[in-house]
């Protein structure tokens, strides 16, 4: 849901405006460039050249997990330690601060899942200009410069990257301010190792005014920010030799492969509550992954820039604006330019720490980016169904024509949403006494049919007395303060507002305890949670968010304002693990994300407008987020703001089907769209394309249970399943989901015809409608209509489907399944299938779940189990195979159980489609069936 922006003086007229639904695009003036930003402008004035800093060899030291040494500012004599570590999985880690801080700098802390385990680093050689350090394997090398100070990080004669090669690194310090503090006294011989700066300096070396705008006071628009520590601002460079391609850093609303910057405004990472946002640009949206990856043909990278202040992110390429044509004529002409790709950080606060995952293949860098802030929580079954959704079903009756809705137009849905107007006056945990006045009433008719709810919890809190849940955070201190100690309040939602400051354990664990069912009225375990707003939201704060200087404990907000979000969902996802004494698994959709909010629930792409080119960027947005761990990642469908044709809202169900989170939302003043209000024909449409998400269900909990056990991505670039192929690493209109199906959705209006690249020389692909072969290593022409969505198996691949779909996926718990198997001249055709109960933690605190290996070899389809110490059973069978590419058999056996029977079969000649049907066998059981 959206916010409005403007002065306080303006609220009641934007807030007006806003309810009449007028949807503008962005007013770009109520947030910040670089060029408005103090520091940003700051850092980015200095030129590439020498860098100022040196390390003092003399000062290094090795213990059997780091290497430290200090650092020196030529200029401003200013000392910094560096620290060292070889992490375990093929990664280093990089931290700088300063030697001697005046108070500590924060350090980010609840991301990581564990102190990352570390390796012996060994110093090979060394003499007066650096030093040599072993990364274990024997090519691969840490090399420390000293003059000017530089790492590179080499395997044999190649350098994988450099930091500090174009000596952007800044550090400034902490310093009382000049016209406050006590005369420095001269230096004297004896005083000549002090670490106190005689002459403050810039980033860039020169010579600093404290006087200067923005070092210890900001304005913007009408909000001053008072810069208590003064300027504390970090930056550092990397080089990426040999590399055009870069990802990730969500999340913006631009194409998969980051574009260069130069001559235009960095990459902005800073959670904002951006009102109807523009395409392809730089600006800060809701969420902010601190994650860079690199690839070419050779090698995959990823940079983790480890902190959560406002951050900005500058990318050059010396390839960058060239064509095709003009590469071609390098190369052509013999110019020997090898790319590269220059990467610069730029943090208001804290330190830099930066993990460097050093692949090589891309499953390498998931695996290593998952060992340092977890894997993608695993959701019920249910959350991977349809949701639907509006801002906002009137009331109780409406709730219930929706739900009935669904069963008279047989289409299948698991979820109904409300938003804020639920609540009592936007009082969280609450009803409306007049709308909704029976909420358990109204929840034990979706339990009746197997439905389930979500309702919005967002983190403002109305400033009421006579309201529980202010009373509380008040009288327990548990409030975000202003900078004068008092509680921080502002305007969002209810009015004026407070904010809970999630960042201590303290509120967190009393957050959590409101979802009991004794503290939550009207709540059941059906119930389920959105938290929106919660980048913060401010409505008249600067730039619609929290102040800087407003005070969590120790620390400003501008210190670890990203992490306010990732927070506000961790408590809430243990309020529902707590609610029910930690059996079920909790579903929790969040707006606000950084590194590691994968551990707990969804993410969507916020609010997202009714046009064919939102449409198209859903699909390069939820891919940037997978990239970086976050999985559960979806799009508004139909678009949140404006009205969809039938067309386009057709198309968006169609692709939505295909995305990992699939929820319909839309504005409280758009016209009601649920699935059957378009004519019959569109709703067959709707419903066919909600059809297909539900058959896919079993590969979609599959991949959803991968992705939990190993980080690896649910939606992914060709180009992470095929790294050699370069036609791959800028495509961002179609992709994978797991290794084995390619989706290209229909995103282009009256659109007759597509282009899908089938990918891997010597591979086949399958239409998964048609089951037509097509040859891999191809750009296939595919005529569409308005009923098409284009979708390929892979040829080597077993896809479990169930084909009797019900009004919800818990209908279908015990439903048969049919395998879908796919063969290839060049591979053995697997896959696997993952049952347990749905719902509960039980896979994993009672092993209580069926994992199968399932292989088509030599003529026989196999089913191996892949958990003998799991203990769970199903009454599921197998009521059809299909195997695609298949020569007829003479007979099929079924061997099971040591006994053998034949099954009956038909074979489709001019597809090479055998399907063998009703064979009868429980999905959990020992089986092979084989062709002879």
């Amino acid at each position: 849901m959206a916010a409005f922006t403007g002065r306080m003086g303006a609220l009641s007229l934007g807030w007006f405006a806003l309810c009449l639904g007028v949807a503008v695009a962005v007013d770009r003036g109520n947030f910040k460039t670089c060029e408005q930003s103090a520091f940003c402008k700051r850092q980015r004035a200095m030129k590439a050249g020498q860098s100022p800093y040196r390390a003092l060899l003399d000062t290094l030291e090795l213990s059997d997990s780091r290497v430290t040494l200090q650092l020196i500012n030529d200029n401003n004599k200013v000392h910094l330690l560096l620290e060292l570590y070889r992490l375990q999985g093929n990664m280093t880690r990089v931290k700088i601060n300063e030697l001697k801080p005046l108070k500590p700098r924060f350090e980010v802390p609840d991301v990581l899942i564990a102190d990352p385990p570390t390796e012996p680093l060994s110093v090979v050689s060394r003499d007066e200009n650096g030093v040599v350090l072993s990364l274990g394997d024997e090519a691969r090398r840490l090399i420390v410069s000293a003059q000017p100070f530089r790492l590179d990080i080499v395997e044999g004669p190649q350098v994988l990257l450099s930091l500090n090669s174009r000596g952007l690194l800044a550090f400034e310090h902490l310093r009382p301010r000049k016209d406050t503090q006590a005369e420095v006294p001269e230096k004297t011989e004896d005083a000549a190792t002090t670490e106190q700066p005689v002459v403050e300096k810039a980033p860039d070396g020169g010579s600093e005014d404290d006087n200067q705008p923005g070092l210890w006071e900001e304005t913007f628009k009408s909000h001053t920010d008072s810069k208590p520590n003064g300027p504390t601002s970090i930056s550092l460079d990397f080089s990426l030799p040999g590399v055009e391609h870069v990802y990730g850093i969500p999340e913006h609303a631009d194409n998969l492969k980051l574009k260069s910057t130069d001559g235009g405004d960095p990459y902005r990472l800073y959670n904002l509550d951006v009102f109807q946002y523009e395409l392809y640009n730089p600006m800060a949206l809701y969420g902010a992954v601190p994650v860079l990856l690199s690839h070419n043909a050779q090698r995959t990278m990823g940079i983790f820039w480890f902190n959560a202040a406002e951050t900005w992110v500058d990318i050059s390429s010396n390839t960058a604006g060239k064509t095709v044509f003009g590469k071609m004529l390098d190369y052509v002409q013999g110019a020997s330019e090898t790319p590269q790709t220059d990467i610069r950080w730029i943090s208001e606060s804290g330190i830099i720490d930066v993990f460097i995952m050093l692949g090589p293949k891309p499953a390498d860098v998931f695996t290593q980016y998952a060992s340092l802030t977890g894997t993608q929580s695993f959701p019920p079954l249910s959350a991977l169904a349809y949701h639907q959704c509006r801002w906002n079903y009137n009331d109780q009756e409406d709730v219930r024509a929706v739900n009935q809705g669904f069963d008279e137009h047989d289409i299948p849905c698991d979820f109904i949403w409300l938003d804020i107007e639920h609540t009592d006056g936007k009082r969280y945990f609450t009803w409306d006494p007049s709308k909704f006045p029976k909420p358990l009433e109204m929840l034990q008719d979706l339990t009746d049919k197997r439905r389930k709810m979500v309702a919005i919890v967002d983190p403002h809190i109305k400033v009421d007395s006579g309201y529980k849940i202010h009373s509380e955070l008040r009288s327990k201190n548990l409030y975000v303060k202003n900078k004068d100690g008092a509680d921080y309040e502002g305007w969002c939602w209810p009015g004026n507002a407070g904010y809970p400051d999630f960042i201590r354990p303290d509120t967190r664990a009393w957050w959590a305890s409101m979802f009991a069912y004794d503290q939550y009225e009207g709540s059941t375990e059906n119930l389920y949670t959105w938290n929106d707003m919660n980048e913060p939201s401010v409505f008249n704060g600067p730039e619609v968010t929290m102040h800087k200087d407003a005070v969590h404990g120790a620390w400003e907000h501008r210190d670890l304002h990203n992490l306010y979000g990732f927070y506000v969902q961790m408590a809430t996802a243990e309020g529902l693990i707590q609610r029910s004494e930690g059996k079920e698994r909790p579903f929790v959709l969040t707006r606000a994300f950084f590194a590691g909010s994968q551990r707990y629930g969804a993410v969507w792409t916020g609010d997202n407008a009714a046009e064919w080119d939102h449409l198209k960027i859903s699909i390069p947005m939820c891919l940037n987020l997978n990239l970086v761990g976050i999985s559960f990642c979806g799009a508004d469908v139909g678009g949140f703001f404006k009205s969809p044709s039938t067309e386009l809202l057709v198309r968006w169900y169609q692709a939505g089907a295909y995305q990992p989170f699939f929820r319909a939302h839309a504005h409280m003043d758009t016209p009601r769209r649920e699935p059957w209000l378009f004519g019959p024909e569109n709703t067959a449409l709707i419903r066919e394309a909600i059809l297909q998400r539900y058959a896919l269900l079993p590969y979609w909990y599959q991949l959803f249970y991968h992705a939990y056990l190993t980080g690896q991505p649910i939606m992914r670039p060709l180009w992470v399943e095929y790294p050699g192929d370069a036609s791959t690493f800028a495509m961002d209109d179609q992709y994978l989901l797991g290794r084995d199906l390619l989706v290209h959705p229909v995103t282009e209006e009256g659109a007759r015809g597509i282009t899908a690249y089938l990918p891997g020389q010597g591979e086949v692909w399958y239409d998964v409608h048609t089951f037509q072969k097509h040859n891999g290593a191809q750009n296939l022409y595919i005529p569409v209509t308005i009923s098409s969505i284009p979708v390929f198996q892979h040829g080597g691949s077993i896809i479990p489907k169930k084909l009797r779909i019900r009004r919800s996926s818990s209908c279908m718990e015990n439903d048969p399944y049919t395998f879908i198997v796919a063969l290839s001249p060049q591979r053995t055709a697997e896959g696997e299938l993952y049952i347990d109960d749905g719902h509960t933690f039980s896979y994993r605190t009672e092993k209580k779940f069926i994992h199968r290996r399932l292989t088509f070899a030599n003529n026989t389809l196999t089913s191996r189990n892949l958990a003998l110490d799991s203990q769970f059973s199903t009454p599921s069978w197998i009521e059809r195979v299909v195997i695609l590419g298949a020569q007829k058999p003479n007979k099929v056996t079924l061997r099971m159980d040591g006994a053998e029977s034949s099954l009956d079969f038909e074979f489709d000649t001019a597809m090479s489609v055998l399907t063998l049907r009703k064979p009868g066998m429980n999905v959990g059981a020992d089986w092979s069936i084989l062709l002879q």
